[in-house]
């Protein structure tokens, strides 16, 4: 079986960690023996184009055709190119919803599974004002793939919605499992070692998270927190902390590869990202696997897979209620092993277990 990935998100040597879910999804397509051949159109912005139409990442061959979103002029001259690079493929994989807008007007004869990670879809409210106008009209195009995957319920309920009898079923992220789980630090330590991983955007509330160490500061439980990646209000954010009185405190090493998250990861005592939304919040995931407890925000489809007894939902954007759970999480897992946080997840994120998903969405697509 020949598979084609079509994807606007997919690493770059510029940008290393864009994407890295959907090369996991492709990595773990290609490693098994269904499939003979695995390739990927990666729809790249131009902003990350180097001039080079293809390029090879872990062995896969990945061809680049350059499209703005935003652009209709864009979609249209990418669409036409991509309807010729799908001829010959057994199965079309669209991963993401921007990859729906240059099939918008055609589709491939292959059988057509889309995979949607997309959070605008679940809170529009955290969309630029242009994609939020835009989303009503946008919406159809989840209806014409002939299996949808979603990586939550989440994501996947006002999907269905849409979808009427059309498949629609839950595929999550892969998450791998370390080859050694490190144990966590001996505790209670001053000050608290918070992580967080994600982008220094809006829709992460990094500005929320020097508050919340503020906040802790002020009751007498000092925190540090690291924050793994970059972003727009990496300034702010500096700020902020001076603002605040806890610059000593918070720590911006910018964006880490695997390794460095997961140095980070053992370094700290707790999780700690206090999302506006998301739909699976791939990070929180991550720390669960490497046997960190977690504290983030209730929005979205992480409530599926934290159990209470190793993390805590906080349910209103408010420094003080985010404290009161970093304060009760890390007081309720002090007699916590990494082994016994990371059972609670066990291998329900594992390559094997993602991937024997979309080959039953393959074969959906084909019946």
């Amino acid at each position: 079986m020949k598979v084609l990935a079509v994807t606007p998100w997919f690493p770059t040597d510029g940008a290393p960690t864009m994407g890295t879910f959907v090369a996991r999804d492709v990595a773990a397509l290609a490693a098994r023996p269904e499939v003979t051949r695995v390739e990927v159109v990666h729809l790249i912005p131009e902003a990350q184009h180097d001039g080079a139409a293809s390029v090879e990442h872990e062995g896969v061959r990945v061809r680049r055709i350059p499209m703005n979103p935003r652009s209709p002029l864009s979609v249209l001259q990418a669409g036409r190119q991509l309807r010729s690079a799908v001829k010959g493929a057994d199965v079309v994989h669209t991963m993401a919803f921007p990859a729906l807008l240059p099939m918008a007007w055609w589709r491939p004869k292959a059988p057509w599974v889309h995979t949607e990670h997309w959070s605008g879809l679940t809170t529009p409210g955290t969309l630029p004002l242009l994609w939020r106008a835009a989303l009503p009209l946008l919406w159809p195009l989840i209806r014409r793939p002939d299996v949808v995957t979603a990586v939550c319920d989440y994501l996947a309920t006002p999907i269905r919605a849409r979808r009427g009898t059309k498949s629609t079923t839950v595929v999550p992220c892969i998450v791998p499992s370390p080859a050694h789980l490190e144990s966590r630090p001996m505790r209670p330590r001053t000050p608290t070692r918070l992580v967080a991983v994600g982008g220094l955007v809006e829709r992460k509330d990094p500005l929320l998270a020097v508050d919340t160490v503020a906040e802790l500061q002020r009751r007498g439980h000092p925190a540090r927190l690291t924050w793994v990646g970059d972003g727009p209000l990496r300034e702010k954010v500096a700020r902020r902390a001076s603002k605040r009185g806890v610059e000593h405190l918070v720590r911006l090493p910018g964006s880490q590869d695997a390794d460095g998250v997961r140095s980070a990861l053992a370094d700290a005592d707790l999780f700690f990202l206090p999302t506006r939304a998301d739909n699976f919040c791939v990070s929180a995931a991550e720390a669960l696997v490497e046997g960190r407890p977690v504290v983030v925000g209730a929005t979205g489809g992480q409530g599926e897979y934290i159990d209470a007894r190793v993390g805590s939902l906080v349910h209103e954007q408010d420094a003080g209620a985010y404290a009161d759970a970093v304060i009760d999480v890390e007081h309720r897992t002090l007699h916590l092993n990494a082994s016994d946080v990371a059972a609670t997840v066990a291998d329900r994120f594992s390559a094997d277990q993602v991937t024997d998903g979309y080959l039953e969405a393959y074969q959906r697509a084909r019946r």
